[in-house]
């Protein structure tokens, strides 16, 4: 588990429930991929642009690959045997400018660590996802309120899909149905994507005001759920009481909202086991009073 601003990275025992290690020195880490294959961690650090290579065992840093700047998302491609790291771009957050440049990319990389190709982006790329049964990549870039499309067999972009909602950050696939599915916030929604043609075919209303940065589609259960904090309307950057919205998919068309669940201070990020059916749920340390933790939830 990354820890934006405690600058570390958690290693947590499941089964214990409890923290076995703590690493530090971390600018700002955002993301991490665990590859038991090869027995490396890869954790992404936005403060310096880096993608930092860890041993998986003793927590040694093996390499650090450098990037422009951001780096942010990860994600395992399988089929290639790749790790892939969105960085750089011009990039807007609540309503103002954080970095300008142009140099917007997802960065591609072996298993050893060694840089590969990259793919540009029109700004700064926000959460992606890659096919299984295909070979697209499909990248949020909420600064051009679209959806990138790119061709990993070619390293080339193949589409741009218009967002109807600003501000689309997580993303979601539903490979089964060709749809994708993203959250926007101010104003808050799902926005649904039929993988074929391109079309936004839905626009799933949610509660207002939520700031969210993971979203997940739960194949099993169809159900999405969308992990998102409150925020106050004069400030979106101070965090409020985190909330869990529980989305039923009729059909690949059509959805409804189910529940809402109370979280945790602050919790915007999460992580979804398909096959433990169980998500995770990470909440912030208040100021003046308690840490920050895991919350485990059963999907089953």
């Amino acid at each position: 588990a990354t820890a934006f601003d405690n600058h570390t990275l958690s290693v947590i025992d499941l089964k214990a429930g409890q923290q076995v290690r703590l690493i530090p020195d971390l600018d700002e880490p955002q993301a991490a991929y665990y590859d038991a294959a090869t027995n490396h961690l890869f954790v992404s650090a936005g403060g310096d642009g880096s993608v930092k290579m860890f041993d998986g065992k003793t927590f040694q840093l093996l390499q650090t690959i450098k990037y422009s700047a951001d780096s942010d998302n990860l994600r395992y491609d399988a089929k290639n045997k790749h790790v892939i790291v969105g960085y750089g771009g011009e990039k807007f957050l609540y309503g103002a400018p954080t970095r300008q440049q142009g140099d917007g990319a997802m960065g591609i990389m072996d298993l050893a660590g060694k840089k590969v190709s990259e793919i540009a982006t029109d700004a700064h790329p926000e959460s992606f996802q890659l096919e299984q049964m295909g070979s697209r990549i499909f990248i949020n870039v909420p600064d051009k309120k679209e959806i990138q499309v790119a061709d990993l067999a070619t390293g080339k972009t193949v589409a741009h899909w218009p967002v109807s909602c600003p501000e689309n950050f997580p993303m979601a696939l539903d490979e089964a149905h060709h749809r994708v599915i993203v959250a926007c916030r101010n104003p808050s929604g799902l926005a649904v994507f039929d993988t074929t043609s391109g079309k936004e075919v839905a626009l799933v209303p949610i509660d207002q005001g939520l700031f969210s940065d993971d979203i997940f589609y739960d194949a099993a259960k169809s159900r999405i759920y969308v992990v998102a904090r409150t925020a106050a309307p004069n400030d979106p950057r101070a965090p409020g009481p985190g909330v869990l919205e529980i989305i039923r998919q009729k059909d690949p068309d059509h959805y409804e909202k189910v529940s809402t669940q109370p979280t945790g201070f602050g919790a915007q990020t999460g992580f979804f086991s398909a096959p433990l059916s169980k998500l995770f749920v990470a909440t912030r340390r208040q100021q003046g009073g308690a840490g920050g933790e895991i919350l485990v939830y059963d999907t089953k």
